[in-house]
């Protein structure tokens, strides 16, 4: 292919990437791929007007800065205003105050956190006992066990 024959169907390649770009956007949600794809468009317009790919190029390569970095961060900044800064998982857990509901022995035993869940746990710092109806903390999760802390010593 001779280089009018790619200026000539240039046109056609910004129009696929726009449709790959904004494609990609939709599963990402990141706004990258949008700019991406917005700087395409710039491509569009110059291999419209018959300016030349490598000038095509540019002239998207420049867009697709300036959006990621003037126009992306404000915009996810505003999607992200306002959000919900509640913790939620095992973040939500940590402080989670509970009651020892099996006997530790070992170190580890079962408590029933003050949220109604039953966890296998482990006595933070060193193995100590933890009798029946104690009242402790959380500290920690470590994989599927809460790490607890007697309420006494947290104070």
């Amino acid at each position: 292919m001779t280089v009018e024959e790619i200026s000539t169907i240039a046109w056609v390649v910004w129009a696929a990437l726009i449709l790959i770009f904004l494609v990609v956007e939709i599963f990402t949600l990141d706004f990258t791929f949008l700019m991406l794809g917005v700087a395409s468009i710039g491509g569009v317009v110059a291999a419209l007007v018959g300016v030349p790919w490598f000038f095509q190029l540019l002239i998207a390569g420049v867009l697709a800065v300036l959006l990621l970095f003037a126009v992306r961060p404000p915009l996810l900044r505003a999607l992200r205003k306002g959000a919900d800064e509640t913790p939620s998982n095992v973040e939500a857990l940590i402080g989670l105050r509970g009651t020892v509901s099996t006997a530790f022995s070992d170190g580890s035993g079962h408590v029933k956190l003050s949220n109604g869940d039953t966890w296998t746990s482990r006595a933070a710092g060193s193995a100590e006992d933890l009798p029946l109806g104690d009242k402790v903390v959380v500290v920690a999760i470590e994989g599927a066990t809460a790490v607890v802390a007697p309420l006494e010593r947290t104070n």
